[in-house]
């Protein structure tokens, strides 16, 4: 009988790895601490909960390399992918999802596994024996955090992410508000109305930004400095860094035709997002906010159409800690100074659900190989997965690492790539008719058993 592999987390990257082990028939123990021991963000006890957005971002395999991403796991028969599909929302050319089904049904599938137990209890230390993977996250408990400083000898990183509030549908006034994604994207009728919108005169954008900067908001401890991930920046650190800012990204009006005065372009335009299936509820893309709860309040009912809006959940912010991969892990994902160890997903310095499952996915490959006696070629560089794995185990410059989405900065150049705007189009579909190629060709080199 095969070793078994204990997996630490049962986010998005300790699922799939999870999943992928155990489709090879290797027995897997996922060790969740929730729900007996909570965290600021989560709000159930079940697998792959979704505690900020519900969108994995873009699905478009031949012009993103987010996109390309899925199409990996995909081909990989990914868990996760695999319950995008049960539980997408219309989106646009993104994809979200109905975040508790989608948690729901991904737990559902892993209890159900033959291979896989799942023990509710927190694990605080780093064991010497067994073959361990780790993808707490970036919650990650405070013992468990001290026993990986104490281990590691290095402070630990962190940045702070922040969460965008829901809206219950039924409270947003749609005689200002109206359906429409931008550029009217999407293959079907409910796809180009996938977005509710809301317009703001020059005005109304002014006075919105001054009620935003003077809001009272959550200040950090003292001794507190971890920075912000770019891509998930509180919307106030955005109107700071400049009154124009907000209207040039969450914010932007390009691509959108006001339903109840065609002829008036937007000054701003605040979009919402369907947050599941019902349509009952929407959160405000890119709204992420350190505001307190009562000033929140008061500052998105500035917003017109939202005037009276009732919230299913207000913005919050928390700490996000990740190790520093580069140092700290070999090609392998494992812990240097314990190789029994793996880690996975946002721990690692990846940022978001896509890539933590990414990482996750190799993880569980890479450990069920191990255990199998099997030996697993290099991940190539020119795929989504091996241009990140490769990323945070070496390719990064461990000074200054800090998290990182999946782009195609990431991966090695073209040969005779044509350079600049005009050449993109051309270029990125390079990068994945190329990644799509290398990555079949080393899932076809890497066979697991079940798998």
């Amino acid at each position: 009988m095969s070793e078994t592999l204990h997996i630490v987390g049962g986010g998005m990257a300790g699922s799939e790895a999870a999943w992928q082990a155990a489709n090879a028939g290797v027995q897997v123990v996922i060790h969740e601490m929730r729900p007996k021991v909570e965290t600021f963000a989560h709000k159930t006890g079940n697998l792959a909960e979704m505690v900020c957005s519900n969108s994995f971002r873009s699905d478009d395999s031949e012009q993103n390399a987010v996109g390309l991403l899925h199409w990996e796991m995909r081909a990989a028969q990914g868990l996760i992918m695999e319950m995008t599909t049960q539980h997408r929302l219309p989106a646009g050319g993104a994809l979200a999802v109905d975040r508790d089904p989608f948690a729901e049904s991904v737990t559902a599938a892993l209890v159900a596994h033959p291979n896989v137990t799942v023990s509710y209890e927190e694990v605080a230390n780093l064991p010497s024996d067994g073959k361990w993977i780790f993808s707490t996250g970036p919650l990650t408990s405070p013992a468990l955090g001290q026993a990986i400083q104490a281990e590691t000898g290095a402070t630990a990183l962190a940045f702070f992410d922040a969460i965008a509030p829901i809206v219950y549908f039924d409270s947003v006034d749609m005689g200002k508000a109206w359906m429409q994604s931008r550029y009217d994207k999407g293959e079907t009728e409910e796809e180009r109305i996938a977005y509710l919108n809301c317009p703001m005169t020059k005005d109304q954008y002014e006075a919105f930004i001054d009620a935003l900067l003077a809001a009272d908001k959550t200040e950090f401890h003292e001794g507190e400095t971890a920075g912000y991930f770019d891509g998930c920046l509180p919307i106030e650190v955005m109107a700071e860094r400049g009154r124009e800012t907000l209207r040039f990204g969450p914010m932007k009006p390009i691509g959108l035709t006001n339903a109840h005065d065609p002829a008036t372009k937007p000054y701003a335009v605040v979009q919402l997002r369907r947050d599941n299936a019902l349509g009952t509820l929407y959160n405000i893309v890119g709204f992420q906010t350190k505001m307190k709860y009562g000033a929140q309040v008061d500052v998105f009912r500035k917003i017109p159409g939202l005037e009276n809006a009732q919230f299913a959940r207000l913005g919050g912010i928390h700490r996000n800690t990740f190790l520093n991969s580069p140092t700290l892990l070999d090609g392998q994902m494992r812990l240097k100074s314990k190789p029994n160890i793996r880690f996975a997903g946002q721990v690692t310095g990846v940022e978001g659900y896509v890539e933590s499952a990414a990482m996750g996915l190799l993880a569980g490959r890479m450990a069920a190989a191990e255990i199998l006696g099997r030996t697993l070629p290099p991940v190539p560089p020119t795929t989504a997965m091996g241009a990140l794995v490769t990323h945070i185990t070496g390719g990064a410059v461990a000074k200054t690492f800090q998290p990182m989405n999946v782009n195609f900065g990431l991966f090695p150049p073209l040969e005779d790539a044509r350079g600049g705007r005009k050449g993109r189009k051309d270029r990125y579909k390079g990068y994945t008719d190329r990644a799509k190629a290398d990555w079949l060709a080393w899932l076809a080199q890497s066979p697991l058993d079940g798998l």
